[in-house]
């Protein structure tokens, strides 16, 4: 494990230049036209096959798929629609930002790439890459089991790695989960409300959409108070809410758009039906037609209790057992309450989700994944990979 920590730093400087690059050039997701190809590019220089999978997403194999087990590396590759404040000198400056360290998955991912190619003859069986899309939206891992990710032949095992920045553990601390689930499901829904409109000084003419929304909205804060049991973890939030053109008038529609988390299959279904009873009905009391749509989700990411315990041990003889924490090690927490769509290909396959400290607050870095401020400790770059690699070769071996 000491020479695989040895050649990770001597990559160093080309893991940081890819970082650079990815950073600079973020993109959002679908389309990914620059990463993909940097991604191809980098994956051809290391001496692997890549081919597209699905819409822009990669995947490349390392050894042989006919002579042994077959295990699934995920990075994501997508940012978000943010406009970068880091200050960093490589800032992405086309109005994308990499706040969710998904560049750094990538980066880490590659190196594991040409660590496993240098390895190739080492591995009973087969390593397949993947290099997903759309994370962000909760469509891209779904959209790579649809272009086959998962098939010829089924992998045995999947592995992610998400980093954290602005916490409170130290960077190049790595979070092994137990088995459970270690990130909730999500659901985002559109609640639209059809009132009538009519002249705001004449409202008994009419009926008025944003009051019976309103109440709606606050309604449906009492699934969470009163009918989820005490300790179970759930979040159900409205973040917008639009109606109208005009002070004096009653608009015709009114909808808003929120999001559901959940730990808990049994309490995802619950609270779904609940939120859709809780609209419709307090739509008729308002004498208004409403309408509920969940448009985009993904279920509770639950990680194989063997896998995870594999991952202990392979990444304690690689770091040290300082470094390798228990979510009790880490405030109970391995990751934050953040969905992530890799639950997809868990629900089929037995995975598991590492979480890498990549910059606490008494480091410097204060601010949070998805803040436009966000920053990142590049030495985690060798961790990941590192960590990537080493799964991937006690798996194999």
């Amino acid at each position: 494990m000491q020479e695989l920590l040895k050649e990770i730093q001597n990559d160093f400087e080309e893991m940081k230049e890819n970082y650079f690059y990815l950073h600079r050039n973020a993109e959002t997701g679908f389309d990914l036209p620059k990463t993909s190809a940097f991604v191809i590019k980098k994956l051809k220089e290391y001496g692997c096959a890549a081919q597209i999978c699905g819409n822009n997403g990669v995947i490349a194999e390392v050894g042989d798929k006919g002579k042994g087990k077959t295990i699934l590396l995920r990075a994501d590759m997508d940012s978000l629609p943010i406009k970068e404040e880091s200050g960093v000198p490589y800032a992405c400056e086309n109005g994308n930002m990499h706040a969710c360290g998904h560049d750094m998955h990538t980066v880490m991912l590659l190196e594991c790439a040409k660590l496993l190619k240098s390895r190739e003859l080492e591995l009973k069986g087969c390593a397949r890459l993947l290099f997903q899309p759309a994370e962000e939206r909760l469509e891209g891992a779904q959209n790579m089991i649809d272009g086959g990710v998962l098939r010829d032949p089924v992998p045995s095992a999947a592995l992610m790695i998400h980093v954290m920045t602005g916490v409170d553990i130290e960077s190049g601390k790595v979070i092994v989960t137990g088995g459970g689930t270690s990130a909730p499901s999500a659901d985002y829904f559109r609640i639209k409300v059809k009132g009538k409109g009519t002249h705001g000084a004449s409202a008994s003419n009419g009926i008025d959409p944003i009051t019976a929304l309103s109440h709606i909205v606050i309604a449906l804060q009492e699934i969470q108070a009163r009918e989820i049991r005490t300790g179970e973890r759930a979040a159900l939030t409205v973040g917008r809410f639009s109606a109208g053109n005009a002070g004096n008038v009653i608009p015709e529609y009114a909808e808003a758009d929120g999001s559901m988390r959940c730990f808990d299959g049994d309490t995802r279904r619950f609270i779904k039906r609940r939120l859709t009873e809780i609209s419709e009905s307090i739509g008729k009391a308002f004498r208004a037609d409403v309408d509920t749509e969940f448009y985009a989700g993904c279920p509770p990411l639950v990680n194989d209790e063997q896998l995870s315990a594999l991952c202990r041990v392979c990444l304690t003889e690689l770091l040290g057992e300082s470094n390798v924490l228990a979510p009790a090690e880490a405030d109970g927490r391995s990751m934050s309450a953040g969905s992530e769509d890799f639950a997809y290909i868990a629900e089929r396959v037995p995975s598991v989700m590492l979480a890498v400290s990549a910059g606490s607050r008494n480091e410097g870095y204060e601010y949070p994944l998805h803040n436009p401020k966000a920053r990142f400790d590049l030495e985690a770059l060798r961790t990941g990979a590192g960590a990537y690699a080493c799964v991937a070769l006690k798996y194999l071996s």
